[in-house]
């Protein structure tokens, strides 16, 4: 009955999209109206960062039934959005033909759909573990098509979408999925921490950025000890004061900016069963500054001084897993099994950790970023960069980092193989495509 109810509503209350280009000289204006619900808020943020939107100042605002928010965007160069598809897109996703299926998952396992099967994993973070991970999935005949892996807090999670090496469709047999399951778990379990790995079998599809957040949200990876807390200077200055006329209460954010940041804080405050009434964003410059007017969705503000720190501390973690550690790696090649694998493990032989990993395939091509830093946690040594880039192939695998390892990789000479075969195309790949989040 609730179902049908919101659909009603919606019916008599179709959402509303202008978009403006006229208005201000260095961005595209979104304005979005709809009727009010929990959540819906991000999934328009959602939307607006699935298309690599880059969010320069936004102002939300909602009382009672109705909301408005008001979104200045660029494109990744700092550009308007002039592309007639994209604005279609929009128009199209947030306009009243859309359809906002928002959902809450906690489940964490083996998902499938008509196309490939999602595999998500969480445990505790350690050298060489993505690549243990792709080594036993090249083994039980699995591709891995896309995957995003987080570290954060000694943890690590992941989703990951495979197809059967075979068919290239998605594995649908149950004893199949059991013993991926099964042998994921003992390679996440590989560790005494006390935390163990989650592995479990559930049904349906989420937004991937959205699950590592529920997901490391749920293994409490925001828990830090006091000492830990007051010795990092580096993080994200977050604020939580309870506005007492008006029974909101104030979170103000200010870090560096980066893309997708406003999506990092409105996820989480939304799973953590908070409605943001009122807000305003300003990333216009290399800082960021967030503030929102929040209640609990019971309709109290917040309570406490431990709910206040919980909070706080939730969001400087939804803040820090973006934030890209370490050496940024990009890979462009053919595609093929056991591509990620043979990749991580030849990293993991070079003394180098994973600490965020973007995998993806276009047409046919494997587009993947890694950041990577010593296992030890050093700084890269720039001769194993050089070492490996000439196992993989110079114009396969590009650096991006530092100036003094930048200069390395265009002093360098043509592409050499020493694992013959291991790389077979050498075809140059648009590296625009992949962008760092650090």
């Amino acid at each position: 009955m609730d179902d049908e109810y919101e659909k009603l509503i919606r019916r008599m209350n179709p959402p509303r999209v202008v978009i403006d280009n006229d208005s201000c000289k260095g961005a595209t204006v979104i304005q979005v109206d709809s009727a009010n619900e929990h959540g819906i808020l991000l999934e328009v943020v959602q939307i607006l960062t699935d298309l690599n939107l880059t969010i320069r100042k936004a102002y939300i605002s909602s009382d009672g039934g109705w909301f408005m928010d008001v979104f200045n965007v660029t494109d990744h160069d700092g550009n308007k959005i002039t592309d007639v598809e994209v604005l279609d897109y929009i128009h199209k996703a947030l306009g009243p033909d859309s359809d906002f299926a928002y959902s809450v998952r906690r489940s964490v396992g083996v998902k499938s759909t008509m196309d490939h099967t999602a595999i998500e994993l969480i445990g505790c973070d350690r050298p060489g573990l993505l690549s243990e991970v792709s080594a036993v999935l090249t083994h039980l005949k699995c591709n891995v098509v896309s995957a995003e892996v987080w570290t954060h807090n000694t943890r690590a999670a992941a989703v990951m979408q495979v197809t059967d090496e075979e068919t290239g469709a998605a594995i649908n047999d149950s004893e199949r999925l059991s013993v991926i399951k099964k042998l994921m778990s003992n390679v996440l379990n590989g560790s005494n921490k006390s935390r163990k790995a989650k592995t479990v079998v559930s049904h349906g599809v989420t937004h991937t950025e959205r699950r590592l957040h529920q997901m490391m949200f749920a293994d409490r990876d925001y828990e830090r000890n006091i000492d830990e807390a007051s010795e990092d200077k580096l993080r994200p200055e977050v604020n939580v004061v309870n506005w007492y006329d008006k029974d909101y209460s104030v979170v103000t954010i200010r870090c560096k900016d980066r893309p997708k940041l406003i999506f990092d804080a409105i996820c989480t405050l939304t799973d953590m069963q908070y409605v943001v009434f009122h807000g305003n964003v300003d990333a216009s410059g290399p800082e960021a500054h967030q503030e929102y007017c929040i209640r609990h969705i019971d309709g109290s503000p917040v309570k406490s001084e431990a709910e206040r720190q919980r909070v706080v501390q939730c969001l400087e973690a939804a803040i820090e897993r973006r934030v890209s550690e370490g050496l940024k790696l990009e890979l462009c090649t053919t595609d093929r099994v056991g591509l990620l694998s043979d990749v991580t493990r030849i990293f993991r032989e070079n003394s180098l950790t994973v600490t965020r990993a973007e995998v993806a395939t276009r047409g046919g091509k494997a587009i993947n970023t890694f950041y990577v830093r010593g296992a030890s946690g050093y700084p890269v040594d720039t001769k194993i960069i050089d070492s490996i880039r000439q196992s993989i192939g110079q114009t396969i695998l590009k650096v991006k980092g530092s100036p003094d390892e930048l200069n390395q990789a265009t002093q360098e000479s043509p592409t050499r193989f020493l694992f013959g075969g291991l790389f077979k195309s050498r075809s140059f790949c648009n590296f625009g495509l992949v962008r760092s989040y650090s």
